[in-house]
């Protein structure tokens, strides 16, 4: 059993304010499971806009570690981008797989997003008619068709999953900056000064960006 989990937030920096699951068992998507969360800080305009879940519905809603038990249970966890999802949640007592990391490694150079994903490779899935995109849920199940698509063509192991997880992989675009959106390629020739820049002065960057910058800097 894989255990597909999403979270929605008050911003990159934090705050849960759901979170979600299903699981795949046999190839099918089973036991979908919801709740919204109280966070610990002040929901940003910015992620309000995107998920559409505002203060008054969780101000009487439990807290992140009073919820997060009844997901327990799975020896694997499965989330698009699964170090935010990771960094997020309180520690799970499973091994994590990036649906990310394995679209990458088995369909290079294309876009990489969860819908991005499902509208390039048609998946089919039924989606929660009562939510939307950027809902916690709704996400899972756009997550679990995809890692259905994935096991279908890769006949990769859960183990096999979890190792290129932990993996650093190269990346295709940069996701934040002045450079947003432009081939890393691409800003390594025209403006390599600022990727040096990036590796002395951001110490959060995740190591699949430090190692694309260095790939790619490495190369000119």
């Amino acid at each position: 059993m894989l255990r597909v989990i999403d979270t929605e937030t008050c911003g990159l920096q934090g705050g849960v304010v759901e979170v979600a699951s299903v699981d795949i068992e046999n190839g099918k998507i089973v036991n979908p499971m919801s709740d919204l969360v109280r966070p610990d800080r002040p929901i940003s305009h910015q992620a309000m806009a995107i998920h559409k879940i505002t203060e008054a519905m969780v101000a009487d809603k439990p807290w992140i570690e009073d919820v997060i038990p009844r997901y327990h249970g799975s020896p694997y966890y499965v989330a698009h981008n699964a170090s935010f999802d990771q960094r997020m949640l309180p520690e799970m007592p499973g091994q994590w797989i990036c649906t990310v990391k394995l679209a990458r490694r088995l369909w290079p150079g294309i876009k990489y997003s969860n819908m991005a994903l499902y509208k390039s490779l048609k998946l089919q899935v039924a989606t929660p008619a009562d939510l939307h995109h950027h809902r916690a849920l709704f996400d899972c199940y756009i997550t679990a068709a995809l890692l259905i698509r994935i096991m279908d063509e890769s006949d990769w192991t859960p183990e096999e999953m979890v190792t290129i997880t932990g993996r650093p992989a190269l990346i295709n675009t940069m996701m934040f900056g002045k450079y947003r959106g432009k081939k890393i390629a691409e800003i390594a020739e025209d403006d390599p000064a600022y990727l040096r820049w990036m590796l002395k002065n951001i110490k959060e960057l995740t190591p699949d960006l430090r190692m694309t910058l260095k790939h790619y800097l490495d190369a000119q």
